[in-house]
């Protein structure tokens, strides 16, 4: 007799179970769900004497889903040079190869876009007092960022 109660526990705690994971999954995002894949377009850039035009630059930044003057500011950094934004393009002053840029902005998309945690692209920039964190929408993480 005693076994029966217990089995019958077990049946009602699993109910109960899957009934708060699919309450639960239903509090989720639908971001988290989807599986279509992320992927940042190729740079496509001219050297004109000591300048480089990077044609599709507000194209790359909305892709990033990030400001286009936060990913020049990173740029201009990484590259040591001066550069400024031209309505769809950037421009740079010195010759930088089209590997190059996309390298660095690679190195920008995983330090400032992908989640560390989940791994996903569906993050956004915060500052909270003097400090600069990367909140991710799909899974809740939080992690800091250095500032660019």
């Amino acid at each position: 007799m005693r076994g029966l109660t217990f089995i019958g526990w077990m049946i009602k705690m699993a109910s109960k179970y899957e009934e708060l994971l699919e309450r639960a999954y239903s509090k989720l995002p639908p971001t988290v769900f989807e599986s279509r894949r992320f992927e940042v377009p190729r740079v496509r850039s001219t050297i004109f004497g000591m300048r480089t035009v990077v044609h599709n630059f507000k194209e790359i930044s909305e892709s990033l889903n990030r400001a286009p003057q936060h990913l020049l500011k990173f740029l201009v950094k990484e590259m040591a040079t001066a550069g400024t934004l031209d309505g769809e393009r950037a421009i740079f002053q010195g010759k930088f190869g089209e590997k190059t840029l996309q390298h660095l902005i690679e190195r920008y998309t995983n330090e400032y876009v992908i989640c560390p945690v989940c791994k996903r692209p569906d993050t956004k920039i915060v500052k909270e007092k003097r400090l600069w964190f990367l909140v991710c929408e799909a899974c809740g993480a939080k992690s800091s960022l250095r500032p660019v």
